[in-house]
This record gives structure tokens, sequence and C-alpha cells, in this order.
């Protein structure tokens, strides 16, 4: 690392310095070397910028990423070429990142990550002929050779891996209680998966660390997986000890759901909500029937009314069946831990019996349209069918759909600038189904879910009744 650069500009302290490679891309070949420069040159570069400042601003309390670009506007991150592999040279930089001219060490391995997967990893599938994104196929197998490229595929290890889904905006009480069930789990060996933020997505990894000192287990994994669309908003918590960068919310939707082993679900908001109609779409898919995931909705009893809820909105719009496929504990974090670690030995024996991977969950079928990137415009968002009378799958198909594009019309820059110049999207369906998810979202604003700075959230959609 090279003598870094300290300057105020508008009131901030910032910092200008180079960095060499963490874990991640130490030892590269001249052709290697030749890739990551060339590709940086493309229209990569914005995304690379854009996941690169994320990381560095991590612990900002700011959820609007053109806000986050704007106070950043003359951050600046290049390659530079040289015999012994690469250096990043970065131009006025968070000085949040640095302690004494250093960059933090999990920062300084997060922002390579960034560089592995966002420049390295997009240019090697993309331009591989022999990776088929159009097919089901072919999707997956790019997802499974970016998590083995990020090494976050051990090929002898039990079912032990816990995904945590669950709002970056939520209450003192409630973070309280994702540090807490994540401690339990901790204690009984499992480690945890989010999707790398702050709130839900980093109090379990910061009580799991915890157990696992107390146990003295020196190997707990806190894999966070995110995407360029998204990571602004959710910067990569300090626990995380190994980020993924997918390349869309569909491919990171797929990942956990191929990596893990068991899936807690903690109050959110609509991004929680987008995970939930996921995962339910996938196991009421007729391929997947049979096929179970441990699947546990939990909250403290300050907020059981949370998944009373989430849990009637299933029932009308999904029914009884998708309601039999997971279990809500309020409450009980002790309990949730011991159900979530007697799941993994269900899995162990699931995969076994069906030669399947541990690492890996090959045999869940993952159908092309929701594998499909969903791309939130007013004219797709007006495109969803929200009808009583359509299949139970199509109905989570579409209703993530719509979470997906809230999300994104609430933190994504380019989601914003739309709504900023169109106005806000407009949903409509079936009247019952658009009362109900009229009081869900409403719900979501009132109980500031929506996000960080709840009190400026305006909304992005507007409901209509067909």
């Amino acid at each position: 690392m090279s003598v870094p650069s300290i300057a105020k500009r508008n009131g901030a302290t910032v910092v200008s310095t180079s960095v060499t490679p963490a874990s991640s891309l130490q030892i590269l070949s001249h052709r290697e070397v030749e890739q990551l420069y060339d590709a940086s040159q493309t229209e990569l570069y914005s995304i690379f910028r854009q996941c690169s400042l994320a990381v560095i601003n991590c612990g900002s309390a700011e959820d609007d990423t053109s806000k986050v670009l704007e106070e950043y506007a003359d951050f600046d991150i290049s390659i530079i070429q040289r015999e012994r592999g690469i250096k990043l040279e970065i131009v006025n930089a968070p000085a949040k990142a640095f302690v004494d001219g250093e960059m933090i060490q999990g920062i300084r391995e997060h922002l390579f990550a960034v560089l592995r997967d966002i420049v390295f990893v997009q240019n090697e599938l993309y331009a591989n002929p022999h990776y088929d994104l159009s097919t089901s196929q072919g999707t997956t197998d790019a997802i499974f050779n970016i998590m083995r490229n990020a090494d976050a595929l051990i090929a002898e290890k039990e079912p032990n891996l816990v995904v945590c889904w669950g709002g970056h905006s939520i209450g003192r009480e409630e973070y309280d209680y994702t540090k807490k069930v994540g401690y339990e789990l901790g204690l009984r060996g499992l480690d945890i998966c989010t999707g790398c933020g702050p709130g839900a997505m980093k109090g379990p990894m910061k009580g799991a660390a915890v157990a696992h000192r107390k146990q003295r287990n020196s190997r707990g994994r806190y894999l966070g997986i995110t995407e360029p669309g998204i990571i602004a908003a959710e910067s990569p918590n300090p626990v995380v000890n190994e980020l993924v960068i997918m390349p869309d919310i569909e491919k990171r939707l797929e990942a956990f759901v191929r990596v893990g082993h068991g899936i807690l679900v903690f109050p959110g908001g609509v991004g929680t909500a987008e995970e939930i109609f996921y995962l339910l779409g996938l196991l009421l898919h007729e391929d997947n029937r049979g096929k179970r995931i441990p699947l546990i909705f939990t909250a403290p009893i300050e907020s059981a009314d949370y998944f009373t809820s989430i849990d009637e909105f299933i029932g009308l719009t999904l029914g009884p069946e998708a309601q039999s496929m997971y279990e809500i504990i309020i409450g009980g974090a002790e309990e949730v831990a011991k159900r979530m670690s007697s799941g993994m030995q269900d899995v162990r024996r699931i995969r076994r019996e069906a030669k399947d991977a541990y690492y890996f969950n090959w045999s869940l079928v993952v159908p092309r349209q929701m594998q499909s990137p969903f791309v939130a415009s007013h004219q797709s968002m007006a495109a969803l069918r929200l009808e009583a009378g359509d299949s139970k799958f199509d109905t989570a198909v579409n209703m993530r759909a719509m979470f997906s594009g809230i999300v994104a019309g609430n933190v994504k820059a380019e989601g914003i600038a739309d709504i900023a110049a169109h106005g806000n999207y407009q949903i409509s369906g079936d009247a019952r189904f658009m009362q109900a998810i009229d009081a869900l979202l409403q719900s979501f604003v009132a109980q500031g879910r929506m996000k960080i700075n709840a009190s400026a959230y305006q909304p992005c959609y507007d409901i209509v009744t067909s």
C-alpha cells in the first residue's frame, strides 16, 4: 500500500492511495492481468466503481444509491498493471475505510472480491461461448462457477449453512433478536449466509461470531451474497468474511437457495417479501413437489404482528399449501436454532439419498421464468398479472417481480431516476389482491421498513384497482 494522501472535501475527509490484493487475486498470470485491465476499461467500469465505493463506504446510514454516488462524485478507482500482478489506485475514497492511513483489512478483502466478481468473473462468463445464459441449466452452471471461483463452495463440509433474510431497516429490538438467534445458531456449529448488509443481515453474523469464539471455532463462515444494483444501499457489513457479488438479483436469489441448507426469515420490507415469494414460488413449482427446505419465520415478541400479516397475505395470495412450507416461531431464539440444527440432519439425509452435493443443491429446479432478470420500468410493472385466477406458481412469480420493482424504485440508482423522470410505478390487478398488497405495503411504510431514513420515504408506486 502506498503512502496515502489525506484531504478535506466539502467538510468530509477523503483518502487517495493504492492497495494490493489481500486474499483474492494474489497470484495471476500475465494474461489474467491483461484481462482484468482490459475489462476495467469497458462499460463494466461504472459497475466496478459503484460497487467499490459501496464497499469502501461500509457503515454508512445512507441507503439511496444516487445520493452515495453524488456525495462521492469525484471518487475514482483504476487497475494498475505490474509485473507482480495488479494494484488498485484509489482517489478520494471515504476516510472511514482507513485507520492511520491503512485500509482496514476486511474492507481491502471486500474490495478485491468486487474486482474478482464484477470484472473478472463477468468478463469470463459473458465472453465464454460454453455458457448459454438463455437456458436454465446454463444459468445455474454460471452461478455455480461464480461461487466456485470465489471459493464459496466447500466440498467436504457437512450441511450447516443457514441463510438469513430480513430487512436492512429494522428497530433495535428486532436487531438484538437477530443477534440472539445468530448466537444460538453459532453455539450449535452453524454458519451464516446473508445479503451482507446491515440490520437483519448483520445481526445473525455478529451473534454467531461471538458463539463461534466461545466454541473455539476459528473457521466460522459469514458469507455475504449481493448484486451491483443493491450493494450501495446495503454495503457489506464488517463481519462478512466471504463476499460474492452476483450479476443480478435473480442469480443472487438462486445462489442463496443453491448453497444454503436452511433459511430463516426475520422481519423486513419489500426486499424480504421478494425473497419469501421467490422461495415459495420455487417450492410450489410442480418439478419441486416434495423438495422441502427448512424454512422458519421468526421475530421477537414485540414484532409478532409482522408475521401474522405476512402469513395472512401468503394465505390469501398463494393458499394453504404455501403456508404449510414454513413454520413461525415468535420470541424463541433457542427454539429456532434447535429446529434449524435438526433440519440440517434432514438435509444431510435427503442429499445423500438423492446423491446430491452438500455444497450446491443441484436437484432443486429453478424454472427459466425465475431466472430471467426482471428489469423494473413503468411498462414492466404495469404489465404484471396479479390476478386471483392464476396458478399459485405464476402468482408467486409475479408477486416477486412486483416487490423487486418496488425495491428498485426505493434504492437503486436507475429505479430512482426512472421514478423522478416519469412518476410512480402503477401496480394493478384483482381488487382483492390490490387491497391486500396496499395494506401490506402501508404497514411496511408505517413501521419504517422501506428505508433507513423512514421519515423521508416517498412511495415509488401507486395501487390501481382493476
